[in-house]
């Protein structure tokens, strides 16, 4: 494989061997000790500690010593990302695309959930990085006998990934809003109490509804149990319409 053709970032992130330095000492460090500091940081920390002059700290070396290995900021994050991102193992096979489908976004949820940091690093590419392109192999494998087409896939997986990312990056919001001790089912009574009686049934006559329905009724769950629970409900609506797209809908008439 001719190296030279490779671009820099992507080297890195499928860890390619570099031309050697031709002047100057034999560094100590390689790109995989920068990232693993990283997201060792970042595990402890928030993607807030995973600075370069705090990974540099870390490493007793100054943070423009490290653009040799990282190129820039949101490389660095991008590399963070798919260094912490390892999937897991796919469903058995025969499962069915449903199933596998389903698999493959609550692991991804959980990732999410497991490493809270990973989906705040911001969107600056499409997947590159190998584990990357193991999640989307692992994602378009259950669609392979599928009727839809290369596009379809793609935006299929685009939406279950961002609605996991989205469910965990919307729990964690809620979470620092809700006073401390609060659960997300408690927080979501005192809405329901607190605008049950403001809500004008004339002017707002579903909303209304929905709040006089008692789907927001008091519950002993834990926050994580209703994160769960929301995040599944919601999965299932959208492998619903998935099955509608894909002709996989059972004949009622």
């Amino acid at each position: 494989m001719d190296y030279d053709a490779v671009p820099d970032s992507l080297r890195r992130l499928w860890r390619l061997p570099s031309p050697p330095a031709r002047l100057g000492r034999k560094s100590t460090l390689d790109v995989e000790t920068v990232v693993a500091t990283a997201v060792r940081l970042a595990d402890a920390g928030g993607l807030d500690a995973a600075t370069l002059p705090r990974v540099a700290e870390e490493l007793g070396v100054t943070a423009m010593s490290l653009y040799r290995y990282v190129g820039s900021k949101q490389e660095l994050l991008q590399l963070m990302m798919d260094a912490a991102s390892k999937p897991g193992a796919a469903s058995a096979s025969g499962a069915g695309w449903r199933e596998g489908l389903r698999s493959w976004a609550v692991d991804l949820w959980e990732l999410y959930r497991g490493r809270p940091w990973v989906p705040r690093v911001p969107v600056y590419s499409t997947p590159s990085g190998p584990n990357q392109i193991a999640w989307l192999e692992r994602g378009l494998a259950q669609l392979a006998s599928s009727r839809l087409g290369w596009g379809e896939r793609l935006a299929a997986l685009t939406l279950l990934n961002g609605f996991a990312r989205h469910s965990v990056l919307l729990t964690q919001d809620l979470a620092e809003g809700r006073p401390p001790g609060q659960t997300q089912a408690e927080s979501e009574q005192q809405y329901a109490v607190a605008l049950r009686d403001l809500v004008d049934p004339e002017r707002f006559p579903h909303t209304a509804s929905m709040f006089a329905s008692g789907v927001l009724a008091a519950s002993d769950a834990s926050s994580e149990e209703t994160a769960r629970e929301d995040f599944a409900a919601g999965l299932e609506l959208v492998l619903d319409g998935l099955a509608v797209r894909i002709g996989d809908v059972p004949d009622t008439d």
